[in-house]
């Protein structure tokens, strides 16, 4: 072989080497679902039955007559359905995979996901409280794999319009926002699905949870992650005879320090509604639906406009799921765990306002640690451990105590180590007539200060001063 079929012979290698990824990612996405208690199952499955560019590969659910269901209704090969998770991931090894059990289950579904380096998406919300978010936070941070939150108002062009549309109204000062329908049950949603949803541990509240989830996603969006300063929050029971349980009505008041945000979640919409207003210092925005937008500025009418669409891949959770399981792009936005994390706590403080009736303040965004134990590198004081610092309980995001000139590390008693208060306890120690007193610091100066004016020491000692 001559020199220049070497190299030719060389090219050739290298230009296989560099179709190879192509090749490789243009083999449909393996995707296995878990859990199929999520009313939202049956629609992903259908999406997915509709496209070649993915392939379900595998199903598990432990509820046989619920299994059974989904088989018979999506023709789905027995092969493909497990009673386990842990069998079906061992076994079929996915690339990605799709969870649909209740919100109280995520934890364990990412952490299985985790320990296997699989990439997953799951339904809103993320968690049921901070403490199932931080343990969701843990094992995505720990194994590095990416994890998407699917809320489908994140695929609403009419959202990425008002977000664009921002400065253009000014900033945003405040955001009202509407979601939920007539109910579950007047909806007639799957028995498993309405099962788990009614129940105020599994589902974490009713309404509250199930639609206040999308304003506190869309806000935290908006404000670009920014975390709110205290949320106050109503929750009621229009429908106690239908849900005796949870909520199905809540209102939440949002504060942050230049903005306020109104979450409306409710079951007893007489339709259904997904929308927000988002209002700035030189104009609103109203979003209609998907795909339209009511745009009004100051001095001028308002104005409908047709959002632009999402460019692939980011007008679905299908195609979305794909990028961020091909690493083509990383989730970000409404879809993030960054996002989310902040929508959780938001969520947990208003159940705990609306359980206790007063205002619940948070610590804002760039103040550091916010979960339920107090950062490390906090001195634990004289007398009392890192914990007496803060106050609430654990799993908030409560402020930490006021400053008051009582030590808050020292388990609320007054503390030597302040110069106006060593000075003090020393004052305390060095009483006339004492060894202490004819050295101390405080005899000293009012000597000293006795001698210019010409008084006598033991005057001067006598009077205390």
């Amino acid at each position: 072989m001559n020199r220049c079929e070497t190299r030719r012979l060389g090219l050739v290698v290298v230009g296989l080497a560099f179709l190879a990824p192509a090749v490789e990612s243009a083999e449909p996405l393996r995707i296995a679902i878990v859990g199929l208690v999520h009313g939202h199952a049956g629609g992903f499955i259908d999406r997915l039955q509709k496209r070649d560019d993915v392939a379900l590969v595998g199903v598990s659910e432990p509820d046989p007559a619920v299994r059974q269901r989904y088989q018979e209704r999506y023709r789905l090969a027995p092969s493909l359905l497990f009673a386990k998770a842990d069998d079906m991931l061992d076994a079929l090894k996915p690339e990605a995979v799709a969870l649909f059990t209740s919100t109280f289950d995520h934890p364990e579904g990412v952490e299985q996901c985790a320990r296997r380096g699989l990439p997953v998406m799951m339904e809103k919300p993320l968690a049921v409280s901070v403490d199932h978010a931080r343990r969701i936070q843990r094992a995505v941070e720990s194994s590095g794999v990416p994890l998407v939150v699917n809320y489908e108002t994140t695929w609403y062009a009419s959202n990425h319009e008002a977000h664009a549309l921002r400065e253009r109204i000014g900033g945003i000062r405040k955001v009202v926002v509407h979601d939920g329908h007539r109910g579950p049950k007047e909806i007639g949603v799957q028995p498993e699905f309405l099962d788990w949803l009614t129940d105020p541990v599994r589902n974490g509240g009713g309404a509250l949870f199930d639609f206040g989830c999308y304003g506190a996603d869309l806000v935290t969006w908006l404000l670009d992650g920014e975390r709110p300063i205290s949320v106050t929050a109503v929750t009621q029971q229009f429908k106690p005879d239908v849900y005796p349980r949870v909520d199905d009505e809540a209102t939440v008041i949002v504060a942050y320090p230049r903005a306020v945000a109104i979450l409306q979640a409710s079951w007893n919409w007489p339709f259904d509604r997904k929308d927000m207003e988002v209002y700035g210092t030189t104009g609103q925005v109203i979003t209609v639906g998907a795909k339209d937008v009511r745009r009004r500025l100051v001095g001028q009418a308002e104005e409908t406009l047709s959002a632009t669409p999402l460019p692939p891949p980011l007008g679905d959770s299908v195609s979305y799921l794909k990028a961020v399981a091909r690493r083509e792009l990383r989730p970000s936005g409404p879809s993030s765990l960054e996002t989310n994390l902040i929508a959780t706590e938001i969520l947990d403080a208003a159940r705990r306002s609306a359980e206790t009736g007063a205002t619940v303040r948070l610590r804002p965004s760039g103040s550091g640690w916010s979960g339920s134990s107090p950062p490390r590198g906090i001195p634990s004081g004289p007398g009392g451990d890192r914990r007496r610092r803060w106050r609430g309980r654990a799993g908030s995001a409560l402020l930490p105590a006021a400053t008051s000139r009582r030590c808050r590390c020292s388990g609320g008693r007054r503390s030597s180590r302040g110069p106006r208060n060593r000075l003090r306890a020393q004052r305390k120690r060095t009483r006339p007539g004492t060894a202490r007193a004819r050295t101390g610091r405080p005899y000293r100066r009012a000597a000293r200060s006795a001698r210019r004016r010409g008084r006598p020491r033991a005057a001067a000692r006598s009077d205390g001063s």
